[in-house]
This record gives C-alpha cells, sequence and structure tokens, in this order.
C-alpha cells in the first residue's frame, strides 16, 4: 500500500471528525474568494464615488479574514495531531520509519487542504453574484452585476492558501520529530495544566471586568476615568482589563462555582450531577485559556456585528433628525417633476449674527407663521405663538453632554437689540445643512429685524422621498455653483450613508459568520476529542444500570456548559460595549442588537446540537 492509498483511506477514515474542520474552511475560503472577487469586480465602477470605498474595505477585510484563518488552521491542526499521535505511535512500532509517516500525514493535511480549496473556489465563484447584490442592495443602490470570474481573485485565493496549507502540512510532518514514542501514546491523556484556585485571582478577575463594564458605561465627556485615560487609551484599557478578567473569571472563578455545586450534596447526589460537575470542574479549568479566547471573540463580533446594524437601522432616522424637508436650497426655484410633491415652499429667511462675550455665532431667523406653516405640512403638532422680545431656538444638533442649552438666556445683536430665549428644540422645520441653527421669532420682530441678510429658502417636500433620487440630480444639475453647496437633499443623504454603513454591514456579518463557524468547530474539536477519553467511564456507568438517557442528559449538561459559559459572557461583554457605542453617537439600538444576538445564538446552538449528538454517538460506540 503506498503512502498516498494510506493517507486517502485515513481522510476517509477520519473524514466524520475532520467534517466541520473542512466545512469551516470552505466557508473561510468562500468568504475571502468573494471578497477579493468583489475587490476586482469591474461592476462596482456602477457605484459612483463609493467604488473605492467599498474595494479598500474589500482588501482590509481580506486581510483581517486572513489572519484569522491563519490562527484556525493553526489552533485546529494541533487538536488533529494530537488526536493522530497515538496512531502514529502505532506505525512506529510497526516498522514504518518517521519520514515515512511523516510524508504520509504532510500528505492527508495537504490533500484536505487543497480539497476544501477546490471546494472553496467554486462555491465562492457561484455564490459571489449573489453576495453582490446582497452588498448592492444593502448600499442602496439598484445597481446588478454580472457574473463573472475574476483570474485576479482566483490567483489571490490560489496563492495564498496552497502556502498556508503547506505551512500546516509541515507542522504535521514534525510533529513526530517533536516526541518520543511513549509521549505520543498518552498525548491524549496530557492535556492542558490545572491551575489552583484562588480567592485573590477570582476576586481580582471580578473586580477587573466590573471596573470595565463601570468604564464603559461612564460617559466618555464627562467621566474622569476617560479625562485621565485619555479617548484613545481608555477603550484600549477597558478591553485589556476585560480580556484579564475574562481569563481569570474561567480559570479562577468557575472554579469556584463548580466547587460550590459539588459540595452541595442535596443537588450533586441527584442522578449523575456529581459525576457530570466532576468532569466539568476539570474541563473549565483545563480549558480556561480556549473559552477566555472564544468568550473574547464572541464578544468582539456581537459587538462589532451590533454596533454596524444599529446604524444601519438608525440610518434613515439620522437623516430625517436633520433633514426633515426632502428639498432645500438657498436662491431661486427651479423646474422639476411635480409628482408626488407634498408641497413646495418658498421662505424669506434672514442670516442673523448674534455676538456673545468672546465671539459671535450665524443662525437663521425664521418667522412664527413659515415656521406653523412647515410644521402642520411635516406633521408636527406643536404651534408657536411667542412675545416680542422672545425667540424658540431649533438646533436638530443638540447634544446634552456637550452642547450649550440656551434657555432662559438673552442672545445680544449688533444693534444692541436682543432676543430672549423661551424654548429650545432638538428638532427642526429647516434643513441643518443649509439653514444651520434657528431661531424663530414673531412675524412682526422678523420684519423689525433690519441688521441681518434676507435670503429665500426653497423648501420641497415629496412622498416617498427615500426613492426620489431622479428629481434630486434633476435639481441639483440645474443649481448654480454657490446654491448646489447649500443643496440638501434626504435621498442622496440617505444613499450615501446607507453606501457606508451597508458595507460595513456586509462586511461585519460575513466576517461575524466566519468567526463564528471557526469558534464553534474550536469548541467542537475540544469536546469531541475528550469524548473519546471519557468513552471508558461512559462504558463503566453504562455497564453498573446508567441508561442511555440519563448519560444523554448529563452529556447534553456538560456541552451545554462548555457552549453556553463563553456565549453568555461574549454577550454580557458586547451589551456593555454597546452601551458605550450608543451613548457615543446618541441612538436607540436595543432592538437591532437584540436582533443581532438572537440570530448569533441561534447559530451557535445549531453547534450545540451537532456536538452533543456527535459526543453522544463516540460515547454509544464506547459501549457497544
Amino acid at each position: 500500500m503506498t503512502l498516498f492509498s494510506l493517507a486517502r483511506k485515513n481522510i476517509q477514515r477520519n473524514l466524520s471528525n475532520y467534517f466541520l474542520y473542512i466545512a469551516s474552511m470552505v466557508f473561510s475560503i468562500v468568504i475571502y474568494f468573494t471578497f477579493v472577487t468583489l475587490k476586482y469586480n469591474d461592476d462596482l465602477s456602477a457605484l459612483k464615488q463609493s467604488s473605492q470605498q467599498i474595494k479598500g474595505l474589500m482588501s482590509a477585510s481580506s486581510v483581517v479574514l486572513l489572519f484569522f484563518i491563519v490562527i484556525f488552521m493553526a489552533y485546529s491542526n494541533s487538536f488533529f495531531m494530537k488526536k493522530r499521535k497515538k496512531e502514529v505511535a502505532l506505525y512506529s512500532l510497526l516498522g514504518v520509519r518517521k519520514q515515512k509517516i511523516g510524508l504520509m500525514l504532510f500528505f492527508e493535511n495537504l490533500v484536505i487542504g487543497l480539497v476544501s480549496l477546490v471546494l472553496g473556489i467554486v462555491l465562492g465563484f457561484f455564490m459571489s453574484q449573489g453576495l453582490l447584490m446582497i452588498l448592492v442592495r444593502l448600499m442602496g443602490y439598484e445597481v446588478v452585476g454580472s457574473l463573472t470570474f475574476s483570474m485576479d481573485a482566483l490567483m489571490n485565493t490560489t496563492g495564498i492558501f496552497t502556502l498556508l496549507f503547506l505551512f500546516t502540512s509541515l507542522q504535521g510532518y514534525r510533529v513526530i520529530y517533536q516526541f518520543k514514542l511513549i509521549d505520543l501514546f498518552h498525548a491524549e491523556k496530557q492535556g492542558e495544566q490545572i491551575p489552583r484556585a484562588s480567592l485573590v485571582a477570582a476576586l481580582l478577575g471580578t473586580a477587573l471586568i466590573a471596573f470595565g463594564y463601570y468604564t464603559a458605561a461612564s460617559d466618555m465627556f464627562t467621566s474622569e476615568i476617560w479625562r485621565f485615560f485619555t479617548v484613545l487609551g481608555t477603550p484600549l484599557m477597558v478591553i485589556g482589563v476585560t480580556i484579564a478578567g475574562t481569563y481569570l473569571l474561567f480559570h479562577t472563578v468557575s472554579v469556584f462555582v463548580l466547587t460550590a455545586l459539588k459540595r452541595a450534596t442535596s443537588w450533586s447526589w441527584k442522578g449523575l450531577n456529581l459525576i457530570g460537575v466532576s468532569q466539568l470542574l476539570y474541563r473549565i479549568r483545563a480549558n480556561a485559556k480556549s473559552l477566555s479566547i472564544i468568550a473574547i471573540l464572541s464578544a468582539t463580533t456581537i459587538t462589532a456585528g451590533g454596533g454596524v446594524f444599529g446604524m444601519y437601522y438608525n440610518a434613515e432616522a439620522t437623516v430625517r433628525q436633520m433633514l426633515p424637508n426632502t428639498f432645500m436650497w438657498k436662491g431661486d426655484t427651479v423646474e422639476f417633476s411635480q409628482k408626488d410633491v407634498l408641497y413646495n415652499e418658498a421662505l424669506s429667511v434672514k442670516n442673523l449674527r448674534v455676538d456673545n462675550e468672546f465671539s459671535f455665532f450665524e443662525y437663521t431667523l425664521l418667522k412664527e407663521s413659515d415656521y406653523n406653516r412647515l410644521a402642520k405640512l411635516q406633521g408636527k403638532d406643536q404651534e408657536l405663538h411667542i412675545a416680542d422680545g422672545s425667540t424658540v431656538l431649533l438646533d436638530a444638533a443638540y447634544d446634552d453632554r456637550f452642547s450649550h442649552d440656551f434657555t432662559g438666556e438673552d442672545f445680544k445683536l449688533q444693534n444692541g437689540d436682543s432676543f430672549h430665549v423661551e424654548r429650545m428644540f432638538t428638532e427642526s422645520v429647516l434643513n441643518f445643512i443649509p439653514a444651520g441653527t434657528v431661531l424663530v421669532v414673531n412675524d412682526q420682530e422678523f420684519t423689525a429685524t433690519n441688521d441681518a441678510e434676507e435670503v429665500i429658502m426653497q423648501v420641497v417636500g415629496l412622498d416617498n422621498d427615500l426613492k426620489q433620487q431622479d428629481v434630486s440630480q434633476d435639481i441639483y444639475k440645474q443649481l448654480s455653483s454657490e446654491q448646489q453647496e447649500s443643496f440638501s437633499s434626504v435621498p442622496q443623504s440617505y444613499e450615501d450613508s446607507l453606501a457606508t454603513v451597508g458595507a460595513l454591514l456586509f462586511v461585519g456579518s460575513f466576517l461575524g459568520l466566519v468567526f463564528l463557524a471557526a469558534t464553534g468547530s474550536i469548541i467542537y474539536f475540544k469536546i469531541l476529542t475528550e469524548a473519546e477519553e471519557d468513552q471508558a467511564k461512559y462504558a463503566i456507568l453504562n455497564k453498573i444500570g446508567v441508561n442511555s438517557k440519563q448519560i444523554l442528559k448529563t452529556v447534553a449538561g456538560q456541552v451545554a456548559v462548555i457552549f453556553s459559559a463563553p456565549l453568555i459572557v461574549g454577550i454580557v461583554h458586547s451589551a456593555f460595549a454597546l452601551l458605550a457605542f450608543s451613548q457615543l453617537f446618541g441612538m436607540n439600538i436595543t432592538k437591532p442588537v437584540i436582533l443581532w444576538m438572537v440570530a448569533y445564538s441561534a447559530i451557535y446552538f445549531i453547534y450545540y446540537i451537532f456536538t452533543v449528538r456527535s459526543f453522544y454517538k463516540i460515547v454509544r460506540q464506547g459501549n457497544n
């Protein structure tokens, strides 16, 4: 039997063990190939100014993805090598030279890698059209690209992944030269060193995580911690203490929890609880580093995806907050299609200079009657009745963390007059881009204010305004260069917002799926490796009368803890990170974040079900 045929038979025999590894690798290659294809795709030129931005984003994302794949492959390959060491030892006892065994392992890893590469490229080619359409839709465009095969993407993907597979194959080749024969036989029993539980370490881990949560939830503009570590240094500090606290959490805190459960005889002596918690006590302590990495990776994935999805979800609301009118510009009216027009008003406003002790500010002065008319057209309920000498301030960009509340203060004009700020609204009836902050006065005061330049504003409201891109371009082309600078358009601003956030959502979603697939696979590998070690223990339990239902319940409980522990920690980490994100950008992202977490957990749960079935299958084989 040749080495090639032996390697082929080994792959066929271990295909079930390699399935998730191959599936995760194929999925990673599909996403990488798709990103590189989109980078070289000529159809992105149809996306105007966004094309270079998207290509740059795809390039950066492919580098991040590649970096993660390298870590995933090295980590997964080490598990497979540990699993195969006893087999390598048997070959040595049968007289096969180490060089031959090394070549066999080299061919096995290389074949698996090349098969994954071919499958990934083929699937990536057929999926690239669909993924391109998803990207275009997320960005709010109607462009549909054609299915093309990029030779540049093929050469890029093939070259990089061939080098990676050669590296992992050489890693397998070298393994037989690094251990003695007796070490290879006992390799599966050589777990990570079991750390001792420490009260000091437990308190330190809890304190570090609590400090990270407190800092993340603090207002970055008023917190002393943020001021001390600076805006750039504080996030890095929070990430550092959270990672350290997470490791100590799994390393020590979990030991105290499980030990307490073990000592609670009223619970531990029921059924197989004592056996289950004892095995968990060893598993979590021995796998503290792995579980910490998975928890941090889950937190990163959920935070990034939830944050971007929150921005995408709030894109329309953000645009409408700043632009209550579909179109607005300074100057005369122009001709455009009157279809779907709800109102088309020409307003007379004034550019007003307001002085204070240190500097001056420019405001737009608006008549009370014009405000009430626009507010009614826009569906706003409030109607103003402003006394002489008073004003109502409209500031759509107001943020109570760093904006000044002028309510109750006086605005002094250049001629010595002043306006008393009666009230202040954070919603305006004029678009922020051409109008800025607005002062509303009664009509008599407006007429009496002579030391201000009078300007004509065109205000247009359309039905189905987000789809009025053609009208927006038609108006823009007819405006002078000076008028174009003041032109604001809801459909154009919304499109620009989606072009950026949609691309980030696309990249974040698929990178998140790759990270999820890889982390799920890592847990799967670790648990199945441990299942084979425990096969004999479950066989003894079966012989003394423990039925299959009880064993399945114990298996499901153990696997649930291993899966849920890093997931729950990751979700809690991401919840505080996203709280800081929502405070920073001043938007409510609760609903999109919950949806993102549910979707992430649902896919994660699929890995759990698959792992429980595989674990139980191994246990049953030991009972036969």
